[in-house]
């Protein structure tokens, strides 16, 4: 007998982390941070789509795969106030390191008179806007670093292999916790009185781990309850935007989007933000999300040895090329000096 009845959708799945998203001041010295001091590719220097005016940079491996990206808007000078780091934000992004490269790191930060604060596991420090960042041990991380990447070039034994994690800071854990597992389906893997971790269930970053159900990095998030004396977030300089999350494609992207729409999220529109298509909305502790798509990827506009090597606008700003870049300020990679942007 056959079975003609129609098969049940699949639920859609989140992969992994994608990117996160940050307002910074100079775009100079932020190039000099992530692509100089810690050797990630500059791999799209784009503008803001939403404010032209404004560059995107977009730092990572050397594809810019989901997972490896961090993203910057480099806002000094036009108006925004500095931001507070507060409940309410992602307040430390994690990139995970190889085995026994920490020390490596910290003389190297330090070398650079970075204030390096030594935590176990990780090394603790911020960039020149004020964002914090650790870098993290993590063993069995199988993800490729940016073989070519820093001034002078990280080796690829030290290289940061991606962003481990996220840490989400809420006036209150559980209604952010029940939302991210309720409504974007992640898994619970840790919990304390005030923070719970937890995981993307997709494989596309595996598993790892002598029991081989640890989680890997790159696919975890941490939500903590705010000490009682610390303010509220307020995004502008020097804060993180939001945090994005991988899918598969689109159809899985607007899955989730009806997902929201029926719990009643305030959700936006799929956006396109050429590389990817994205929709964004808030949890209930206000963190920002976005649903990013994993393709079509950086290498629509650019080829893939050549990325980040040129300014790219998005095909509907073409035509104001000269504006744009009458309003943006030069920058020099330090990882590939002979290029000067715009």
């Amino acid at each position: 007998m056959i079975d003609d009845s129609p098969a049940m959708a699949l639920p859609p799945v989140l992969q992994r982390l994608h990117h996160v998203t940050a307002t910074v001041a100079e775009a100079q010295p932020d190039v000099d941070f992530h692509a100089g001091l810690l050797g990630l590719r500059l791999v799209k220097a784009t503008v803001n789509f939403d404010n032209p005016g404004v560059y995107h940079f977009y730092y990572g491996d050397a594809e810019g795969s989901p997972s490896s990206i961090m993203t910057t808007f480099p806002y000094a000078g036009r108006g925004v106030r500095r931001g507070q780091v507060g409940a309410g934000q992602v307040t430390l992004t994690r990139y995970a390191v190889p085995p026994g490269s920490l020390p490596w790191w910290e003389n190297r930060l330090s070398g650079a008179g970075v204030d390096v604060e030594r935590t176990r596991p990780s090394l603790q420090f911020r960039d020149p806007s004020g964002l914090r960042y650790a870098l993290i041990e993590a063993d069995g991380d199988a993800r490729q670093p940016w073989a070519q990447g820093g001034a002078p070039v990280v080796p690829v034994d030290r290289a940061i292999r991606g962003v481990h994690s996220v840490v989400l800071t809420v006036r209150r854990l559980d209604p952010s916790v029940a939302f991210a597992t309720g409504i974007l389906g992640l898994t619970e893997v840790e919990r304390t009185a005030n923070r719970v971790v937890l995981a993307t269930p997709g494989t596309e970053v595996g598993r790892v781990g002598p029991e081989r159900d640890a989680p890997r990095p790159g696919t975890l998030l941490e939500i903590e309850e705010a000490d009682s004396n610390l303010p509220d977030g307020v995004n502008g300089l020097g804060t993180v935007h939001h945090v994005a999350l991988a899918v598969a494609d689109g159809e899985a992207q607007l899955a989730f989007r009806a997902r929201l729409v029926e719990a009643g999220v305030q959700v936006t529109d799929v956006r396109d933000r050429e590389y990817f298509t994205s929709i964004y909305f808030r949890e209930p502790g206000g963190i920002l999300y976005e649903i990013a798509t994993a393709g079509p990827g950086f290498a629509v506009d650019e080829a893939p040895e050549a990325l980040g090597r040129t300014l790219c606008l998005p095909s509907w700003e073409e035509a104001n090329r000269p504006e744009i870049e009458a309003q943006l300020s030069p920058i020099t990679n330090p990882a590939d000096p002979e290029i000067s942007l715009p």
